[in-house]
Formats: structure tokens, sequence, C-alpha cells
């Protein structure tokens, strides 16, 4: 199960990667506007906003395992459609798609991994699945960069390499069992005790199970007294961690070249090696240091590294790129909580769904940042966007400090009873 769950994180984070390399030759061969490669750099991205809140309340309606199934397979048909792109709105509309499928995975792939990993472990094999997805980003990269170099493959060929991960995993994760807590949500209590006797660590997580309610959940418990403020922490503190990462990643050679530092190869995977440094760190110490000091520190530091690097515009080439290593490390620290959160504050019942609403949420981020970089630096210059992100991580900072819960060591029983600092 964590091979498959963080295998689709690997998978995420490889279409994103893998697509950098080539928008210059996508650009050329089809004539696209910068507007339009800014579009299509998103298009994955605003395709996890429909898939996630729609998988969401799909894996709390019918179940965790058939939406697992589904969003795979529906991953391998875009993902192989890439081979037959003949247009750039054929292209906008297969990468849509497969965020689409995405989405789907965060909000039922998460969800699944909290309800049966036990609570000793939870942060760690959480965390794991972000470190999946830091090492496909870099893996797509790399690939697409080595392809397209030194006589190119057809862009075409580079993106669709994704094509194969998708069909393993599908395979894989056939025979994968059913989630025991939301089986115990429906009522359907024989099924869930069965599971849980051959999947489940000890008789504690046994006994939390059966302390669930047996209800069906409404997506507006999302925003009741019980739970708006966890709602508002995650999506917010999701959308803040997010957007300068896909911003900056994305773009990593025309952000750097623009501050007289070398991009290629070394540019955008150097910061993605760093990020995936700083999630091992965090995932090797999470259960034992708690959530909140991943949490909260790294961003009001994070907002410091944005200041001084929009502000010291003459700044030497050697301190920028430093900065930005720091802002990498950090912003992958606090974005692996953005993978244990969502699972932990959400009662079984919603939790899909809670997920799905977050990464929704933080999707916009993605889609702004991703869209709207290469714009704003062509148009105000890339200190002025430098500044712009300091704003946005303040705001992230401010509500993580405010109701951002500890959770280490609970039980999910614990974990999503309500608003606890």
């Amino acid at each position: 199960m964590i091979a498959v769950l963080t295998g689709g994180m690997l998978l995420d984070g490889y279409i994103l990667g893998v697509i950098g390399p080539v928008t210059t030759v996508m650009k050329q061969d089809m004539g696209m506007s910068t507007a339009d490669m800014g579009l299509i750099a998103s298009a994955a991205l605003f395709g996890i906003l429909i898939g996630s809140p729609l998988g969401g309340w799909a894996g709390d309606k019918f179940g965790r395992k058939p939406l697992f199934m589904i969003d795979m397979a529906l991953f391998v048909l875009a993902s192989a459609m890439q081979f037959f792109i003949d247009s750039v709105e054929m292209l906008f509309a297969v990468r849509l798609l497969m965020g689409v499928a995405i989405g789907a995975e965060y909000s039922v792939g998460w969800p699944l991994m909290s309800e049966f990993a036990p609570a000793r472990l939870r942060g760690r094999l959480m965390g794991v699945t972000i470190l999946a997805w830091y090492g496909g980003f870099m893996i797509g990269y790399t690939a697409g960069y080595i392809l397209n170099l030194p006589t190119p493959l057809p862009w075409r060929f580079i993106i669709g390499t994704s094509t194969l991960i998708a069909v393993v995993l599908f395979v894989a994760r056939l025979g994968l069992p059913e989630s025991p807590r939301w089986l115990w949500s429906k009522g359907r209590k024989n099924e869930a005790r069965a599971i849980a006797r051959k999947y489940l660590e000890s008789a504690g997580d046994m006994a939390d199970m059966e302390n669930e309610e047996v209800r069906q959940g409404r997506f507006s418990e999302l925003f009741s007294a019980k739970y708006w403020r966890m709602t508002a922490f995650v999506s917010w503190f999701w959308f803040c961690n997010v957007l300068p990462y896909f911003a900056i990643a994305t773009f990593a050679d025309n952000v750097l070249e623009r501050y007289g530092l070398n991009g290629g190869l070394a540019g955008g995977v150097g910061l993605s090696m760093v990020a995936v440094i700083g999630v091992a760190v965090t995932v090797a110490l999470i259960d034992k240091a708690g959530r909140r000091l991943f949490t909260v520190p790294p961003q009001w530091i994070t907002m410091v590294v944005f200041l001084v690097i929009g502000l010291w515009s003459s700044a030497p080439p050697a301190v920028v790129l430093g900065l930005f290593l720091v802002f990498s490390f950090l912003n992958a620290m606090n974005g692996t909580l953005t993978s244990i959160y969502p699972g932990e504050v959400f009662p079984t019942e919603v939790r899909g769904v809670g997920t799905g609403f977050a990464a929704a949420v933080s999707r916009i981020g993605a889609g702004m940042g991703t869209f709207l970089l290469p714009i704003g630096v062509e148009k105000f210059g890339v200190s002025a966007a430098m500044l712009v992100a300091a704003g946005v991580v303040f705001s992230g900072a401010l509500v993580s400090q405010l109701w951002a819960p500890e959770t280490r060591g609970k039980s999910l029983s614990e974990t999503a009873a309500g608003y606890s600092h």
C-alpha cells in the first residue's frame, strides 16, 4: 500500500516536472504565446482543482478502493493521449484530464493511508508521499532535460513517458483492501473488523475505529462551528505553500537566469534535490518533534528570504542562489505537512471531501503561481514577483501560528475531534 500510494504522488510530481525542460520546444513547435505556455503549464493544476473535491466526495460516498482504481485508469488514458496531441487545445484538455485524475488521487490516497497507518508512524508514512512527489518532480525534470539533449526526441514522446509509470501503478493496485474505517462509518461493521484484524497494527487501533460514529457525512460539516478553523487552516496553509513553489520550480531556468545564474539541469534539479533533503529531514523527525515545529517557523523564515531577494535587487548571484536553496529546503519542510494534516483533522465521514477541498484551494494557488509568474516577471520584474511571494507566505505563516494543531501521537478519533492548539 505504501508503494502504490507513494507511486501515485511520484507520478504527480513527474508530470509536472517533465514538462519544464520542453516548454521552449513546445512553444516554438505549436506557435504558442507566453500566456498560452503558462496556461498549458498550469492545466494539470486546474484539473486537480476539479478532481480533488469530486474525488473526495465520491471516495466518502462509494469507498476509497473504487476511486483509487478509477483515478489511475483515467490517468493511463490521459497520459497515453499525449502521444497524439496535434493542437494547443488538445494539449490543454489532456493535461487538464491528467490533473483531474491526480486530484482524485490526493483526496483518496492520503485518507486511505491515514486510515491504515498506526498513530506512532502516521506522520512518517504520510510524509513519505511528499518525498515521492519531490522525487518524481526531480526525476521528471531530469528525464525531460536528458531526452531533450543533444539530439532531442519529440516533445510528445517526452511528456508521454508518464504512461509507463501509470500502467505499472494501475496493475500494482489490483487487490488492495477497502479502508476499514470507511466501512465502519457506513455501518458495515463485520467487513470492517475482518480487514482491521488483518491489517491494523494493534488492538488500540481497532478500538479507536470502533469508537467512531456510524453516520453519513455532509460537505457542509467542513464549515461548521466545530471544523471551520481546521478547514480554513489546512486550505490556506496549503495554498501559501504551493503558490511560490510551483511558480519558481516550474520556471526555474527563467528565474535563475534573471539573476545572472546558469539554469539548465543544475538549476531545475538543484532546487528539487534540496527540497528532497528538506522532506527527508521532516519525515525522519515528524513523529518525535511534532507537527507545529515543521509548520510554523519555516514559513516565517521563508518570508524573510523572499523579502531579502525582492528588496536587494543588486545582490550577488551566489547570495541569490543560496537564498533560493534555503527557500526550497524550508518550503519542502513545511510542505510535508500538507500531506499529513488533511488526513488527520477531518473525521472519517468527510475525510475525503475535506482533503479534496483543501487540495482544490491549494491548486488555485499553484495554478496562479504557474500561470502568472512568467507574465508578472515580464511586466513588473522578478523583484516585484518575490515581494508578492513574501506577502503570500506571510499570510500562511500567520494562519499557521494561530491555528495549526499538534496531532503527534494521537489517534484519528482524537485528531478529528475538533480544534486544539
